[in-house]
């Protein structure tokens, strides 16, 4: 059995994407994504991030919980460049289950990198995380996101009413659609960017000498 941890730092390969653990670095694109008009209309961060500050401590957060195996948050790239974020939150080990979530920033959206990142992320969690059971939800009326998780195979089992917060109103609710995948379920073909159906996570690049 081999020692490897796989939340470790992980860097996940494929699909044409890389998923990485956000760095402090990278706090002025964590900070375009969630003040994204668009991401705004449909999520309400319980911690709002409206500055540079507020990005950095966000991505100590992360790093402090992918330590403690609680959250798994990457920033998803394609040839260097950060295009957005896919990641697991609430991840529950003795239950093997956790909640997936991703955005993608508005320059580099309808090129199908949502799919292609939960995709990535859903099999890192059941090949390499250990776990069974992927959560996402999303708003009723969000229809993107939820043909993005019917690409994925992610079953809609029902709404989850006042089940999330009303747009940028945490005295409000408002109804989620609630879909699921188990490590059971049979995985959809998304297709790689020159065409190729792939079913597996990439090996990652050979280190340089």
């Amino acid at each position: 059995m081999s020692d490897h941890d796989p939340y470790a730092r992980p860097e996940i390969h494929g699909l044409g994407l890389s998923l990485r653990p956000w760095d402090l670095a990278d706090a002025d694109v964590l900070l375009r994504g969630f003040t994204d008009p668009e991401l705004l209309r449909w999520n309400t961060p319980r911690r709002p991030i409206t500055d540079l500050s507020d990005a950095r401590a966000a991505i100590r957060a992360r790093a402090a919980g992918l330590g403690r195996r609680e959250l798994a948050q990457f920033a998803v790239t394609e040839s260097g460049t950060i295009v957005g974020s896919v990641g697991l939150s609430g991840i529950n080990h003795p239950m093997r289950r956790a909640a997936i979530g991703y955005w993608v920033l508005p320059e580099h959206r309808r090129r199908s990198l949502a799919t292609r990142a939960l995709e990535l992320c859903t099999r890192w969690a059941f090949e390499q995380g250990g776990l069974h059971r992927i959560e996402l939800g999303h708003a009723v009326e969000h229809i993107a996101s939820c043909r993005v998780a019917e690409r994925c195979r992610y079953l809609f089992e029902g709404t989850k009413r006042d089940g999330m917060y009303e747009a940028q109103r945490t005295a409000a609710f408002r109804d989620q659609h609630l879909h699921a995948r188990l490590s059971t379920d049979p995985p959809p073909a998304i297709k790689e960017p020159h065409g190729q159906s792939s079913s597996r996570i990439q090996p990652p690049p050979p280190a340089r000498r």
